[in-house]
């Protein structure tokens, strides 16, 4: 993999971790406000959706090394 391409994808996972510890924040925000339960796990299945994208990401920057 090209310097450039690890470059981008560091970026990228670096940018959804933020946005992974943004949705965190606001779920905590939304119990701790007692909003709607329906809310709160529509929150939590996208923060689940970044997470997913996140790792996909780190997979392509480090590989499986096959012993």
């Amino acid at each position: 993999m090209a310097d450039q391409e690890q470059a981008e994808l560091r970026m990228k996972a670096a940018k959804l971790r933020m946005e992974h510890e943004d949705f965190d924040a606001a779920i905590e925000a939304m119990i701790a406000q007692g909003c709607d339960a329906l809310r709160i796990q529509r929150m939590k299945k996208k923060k689940l959706a970044i997470k997913d994208q996140l790792s996909k990401i780190e997979d392509q920057i480090i590989p499986d090394i096959i012993a």
